[in-house]
């Protein structure tokens, strides 16, 4: 099929279902948090206007987790179809840590779900605030299983291989706190929030255009900025502690990521440029002296390798790294910039009346999304050729399919997923573009019609799988 392999098909439809799926799971695990925050402080202050929140949102969050949901059974059929030899190699480690997953994340938050969307007005208030905590919870014990699964192909401890050639673990806290995952799990919640918090922004901020008086938009608005405000320069921090991470475990993936093909002390900076793999070069780069030393090492004469120290067939994708992490970078500074400039106009007491703010609040609600991709793309093209860091590669982890039949279920998903989840991310751009509303008829009504395209979603995707 157009001369691709079997395996490039294989990663591209892994590449395209995960993409899909990890948008949801970062907005799910951020927004069940920020449910839990309304809901607990109606029960504080007693203010109205956290529950009319709460109620607007959890709609929301419903039509979100199921997409989630679907789209990561989707997902895991992968590893049994195209992936088959992986998943027999490293079944003893992979599988139970998913089995943990399901046991404790996803019973947790479906076992209170309905509790949260419905049993507002059948429990009593404490109760139901339990059940959105739980939820709450569900979605970080999801967040922490996955990480430890991923993070562990990164940064492999803990195993041995059996005659069978199988990763059998030999230390089960060091299979799951493996050298890697306290930074990516840090990372990757604290990227869940910023998302959230910026699209709760974008959201406040497009009915304050509208409405300045509008209280829920300016309560919305004004809680997520303060997000922006805070958490921003903590991911900023929290991201550099994983890149020098990485520069100790994947040095490799750290010099794709900076454009660096040789070994150098007091390595600039380069900001811009192409990297080519073939030429073994950054071509037209835009370089600040010393300052890739400084960041990396701390050091302003601290010695980064190239590309070069390691064998070529070792080498990632340097041009898709370098770019991804630039975006993710950028995008992370214009928050940041975001956060500063509320911070300015709350101090001057014009929150709610800077319409420029406001504007850039709106524009900037999908870029959490957009961070999260990338920052994704960076850590697993960043891992190639590997499947499991230094140890298995990603060709000897395929099962053995032609390419014709990897690429049709590759478009069927293209053709699917586009329909369904077009549809699912139009109506809740459909709901969030209602003012928020005190009409409980209103809430239940939307509530009804986003499960039922979620379930219509689930049904047409398992038939497809």
């Amino acid at each position: 099929m157009f001369d691709i392999s079997a395996i490039d098909l294989a990663r591209l439809q892994f590449a395209f279902t995960v993409s899909f799926h990890i948008i949801f799971p970062a907005f799910s695990i951020g927004l069940a948090s920020y449910l839990a925050v309304l809901e607990g402080m109606w029960l504080w202050k007693k203010d109205a206007r956290y529950l009319e929140l709460f109620n607007y949102w959890k709609v929301i969050f419903a039509i979100g987790f199921a997409m989630g949901v679907v789209s990561g059974i989707v997902m895991a059929y992968q590893f049994g179809t195209n992936w088959s030899v992986f998943s027999d190699r490293a079944g003893p480690v992979i599988g139970p840590l998913m089995g943990y997953e399901v046991l404790s994340a996803f019973f947790l938050e479906a076992g209170f779900l309905g509790i949260m969307l419905f049993g507002e007005k059948r429990v009593g208030p404490k109760l139901h605030f339990f059940a959105t905590l739980m939820v709450a919870v569900g979605t970080l014990f999801s967040a922490f299983w996955i990480l430890s699964v991923n993070s562990w192909m990164q940064t492999p401890t803990g195993y041995i291989i059996s005659e069978a050639g199988q990763f059998v673990p030999d230390d089960w806290l060091a299979v799951i706190f493996n050298p890697s995952f306290p930074y990516r799990l840090v990372h990757m919640v604290l990227a869940a929030y910023l998302t959230t918090a910026f699209v709760v922004g974008a959201v406040g901020a497009y009915h304050l255009l509208h409405n300045t008086a509008d209280r829920n938009a300016r309560l919305m608005f004004s809680m997520a900025m303060w997000m922006a405000a805070l958490v921003t320069p903590v991911q900023i921090f929290a991201g550099d502690l994983h890149g020098l991470n990485t520069l100790e475990h994947q040095p490799a993936k750290v010099a794709a990521m900076e454009g660096h093909y040789e070994n150098a002390k007091g390595a600039p900076l380069i900001l811009f440029g192409i990297p080519d793999n073939e030429r073994e070069e950054t071509l037209y780069s835009i370089e600040v002296p010393r300052l890739g030393s400084l960041i990396l090492t701390h050091s302003w004469d601290g010695e980064i390798q190239g590309l070069k120290s390691f064998p070529k067939e070792d080498w990632p994708n340097a041009f898709i790294v370098f770019w991804s992490f630039r975006i993710m970078v950028g995008i992370g500074l214009i928050m940041l910039a975001i956060g500063g400039w509320s911070l300015l106009c709350r101090y001057r007491g014009r929150l709610y009346e800077d319409r420029w703010l406001a504007r850039a609040a709106v524009a900037s609600g999908p870029l959490g999304f957009v961070a999260v991709l990338c920052g994704w793309i960076t850590t697993e093209v960043g891992r190639q050729p590997w499947t499991i860091y230094g140890v298995m590669r990603t060709s000897e982890s395929a099962s053995p399919l032609n390419a014709s039949e990897v690429g049709t279920t590759l478009l069927a998903f293209i053709v699917v997923y586009f329909v369904l989840f077009g549809a699912g991310v139009y109506y809740m751009l459909r709901l969030m573009k209602k003012p928020p509303s005190v009409d409980m008829d209103d809430d239940a009504t939307d509530l009804k019609r986003a499960l039922g395209i979620t379930a219509a979603s689930a049904t047409l995707d398992a038939a497809d799988s």
